[in-house]
């Protein structure tokens, strides 16, 4: 994945006011990148950091083809250093750093850039940890920056997730912040600046990365993965906002046309058609964990939406197309007083659902439950 401003789908603010930053020559030392789980961050953070090493950048991005920017397409650039949580694992058992696992942030950083902590934690093997940066950690960072660039006018440290510091990696950080080594640029990552130290916050120029909207995932995974339409429309649904989520979506092996197969397992229950409904059980039962969770999870805001169509609050629905035809029916067919009655419905299948239950016979029990509410006066 070459890491430029170009490839990161959208965006086209937080990119123009990054660039127009660095055009100006206005590179504060230390800056914080933070969004939501799945957003941009660290994409932009990389973006960034390829455009301060790039050796012909250009106004509108790096230029992707000089030296700098091919080792940075690579991840190995001498003047990049990377700081992210760590566990122990059967290779690395014990004092975990992040050196030691340098390979495996090259390996899932370049097979995208949006992907959370748990996929971390599980790329390295280390699936049953929480991980951390350790206070070792930022002392091998002070090491680290007190040398000078081998080849660019910045060293660059990348610290992802520093809300995962204990409290004295946190302060060790601090003084390094408070004294930066010259032609030192510090980029941090976050997903819950909750988390983080106001004093480091206070030392940072913050950089909020927006969370995506359905348009802009849909668009992306259809040009990206060459979906259709409808199928990127349908995962950036469930995604809502998250990229990783979405990329998730895509690569699971279940069900794809879930908005076709909901309508007409409802109209099977609404019918009242119990061979139908057994037959769409038997197919639940033959998906993956995964997808049967999808499934709950689109109708879960589906039913969403329908309260908002029925509270009139229409400018707040994320649907358009047959999906909203779809709402309107559905509206009409369990009003609001019903609607809240299928919530814990739904949310008792997917209970069930996560611990092993028979998925045919609490497919099959949640069709006649259904059915039964669709009739009730």
């Amino acid at each position: 994945m070459r890491m430029l401003f170009e490839h990161i789908p959208h965006l086209d603010r937080t990119k123009a006011r990054l660039l127009g930053a660095l055009q100006s020559n206005h590179i504060a030392h230390a800056q914080l990148f933070f969004g939501t789980e799945g957003s941009a961050n660290l994409a932009m953070a990389l973006a960034y950091a390829t455009y301060l090493h790039c050796e012909q950048p250009t106004p509108q991005d790096a230029c992707g083809t000089c030296a700098g920017c091919r080792k940075h397409q690579k991840l190995i650039h001498p003047d990049m250093h990377f700081v992210f949580p760590t566990a122990t694992t059967k290779k690395v058992d014990s004092k975990p750093m992040s050196r030691d696992f340098i390979k495996d942030w090259r390996e899932l950083v370049l097979q995208h850039p949006y992907f959370e902590l748990v996929d971390w934690l599980a790329h390295i093997g280390a699936n049953d940890k929480q991980g951390n940066i350790s206070v070792e950690e930022s002392r091998e960072v002070v090491k680290t920056l007190s040398m000078k660039p081998f080849e660019a006018n910045y060293k660059i440290l990348l610290i992802w997730l520093p809300e995962m510091m204990n409290i004295q990696s946190a302060n060790a950080l601090l003084k390094v912040l408070e004294e930066p080594p010259p032609q030192t640029v510090f980029l941090l990552v976050s997903q819950d600046i909750k988390r983080m130290l106001a004093t480091i916050i206070s030392r940072v120029q913050m950089t909020q990365t927006p969370s995506f909207t359905d348009a802009e995932i849909s668009s992306h995974l259809a040009l990206q993965f060459k979906l259709s339409a409808q199928e990127a429309e349908q995962i950036a649904y469930l995604a809502d906002g998250n990229m990783n989520r979405a990329y998730h979506l895509r690569y699971e092996g279940g069900k794809n046309d879930l908005h076709d197969w909901l309508r007409q397992w409802l109209r099977e229950v609404y019918q009242a058609s119990w061979a139908g409904c057994l037959a769409h059980a038997e197919a639940f039962d033959s998906w993956d964990r995964d997808a049967q969770r999808n499934l709950f999870v689109y109708f879960l805001n589906i039913c969403r939406e329908c309260l908002m169509w029925q509270a009139s609050s229409k400018e707040l629905l994320r649907v358009t197309g047959e999906q909203m035809r779809f709402i309107e029916g559905l509206a009409k067919t369990l009003p609001t007083e019903k609607l809240y009655e299928l919530y814990p419905l739904l949310d008792t299948a997917l209970y069930h659902l996560e611990r092993n239950a028979n998925t045919k016979l609490m497919f099959f029990d949640l069709s006649r439950e259904i059915a039964a509410l669709m009739r009730k006066k």
